[in-house]
């Protein structure tokens, strides 16, 4: 349904080297690079947007739930996003009160945005 998302980010380059990491396993990689605004996706679209923060006071968090393909994919992710140094909110498990086949893994981003790759499809 959705067609793109961006945030904004308080060190791009901090950020990217994080979504770097967590989105290969997912099959995304950056498609677009400006300096202060990069795409990541599956080329030749990008859906994914970083950017550099420019409007706003504070911190707002976000939730981004990302695609799996897989649990063995989820389980990619999170390796990827510890090894990142990532802050681990909820290690790979089932989530039933979501539905029967939920499958996903929680990090938080250089931002503090909660971060989830997410399968749909039974273990």
């Amino acid at each position: 349904m959705l067609d793109h998302l961006g945030i904004q980010c308080a060190d791009v380059a901090a950020s990217a080297a994080f979504y770097d990491a967590v989105l290969a396993p997912l099959g995304g990689t950056r498609v677009i690079d400006l300096g202060a605004s990069i795409g990541y996706g599956i080329a030749p679209k990008p859906s994914f947007w970083l950017e550099r923060h420019l409007t706003g006071h504070g911190f707002r968090e976000s939730h981004i739930a990302f695609t799996a393909a897989d649990r063995e994919t989820v389980r990619a992710f999170f390796a990827a996003a510890v090894e990142a140094g990532a802050e681990v909110l909820y290690e790979p498990k089932e989530w039933p009160e979501y539905h029967e086949h939920y499958y996903g893994a929680f990090v938080r981003d250089p931002d503090g945005n909660n971060v989830e790759a997410v399968s749909h499809v039974p273990g």
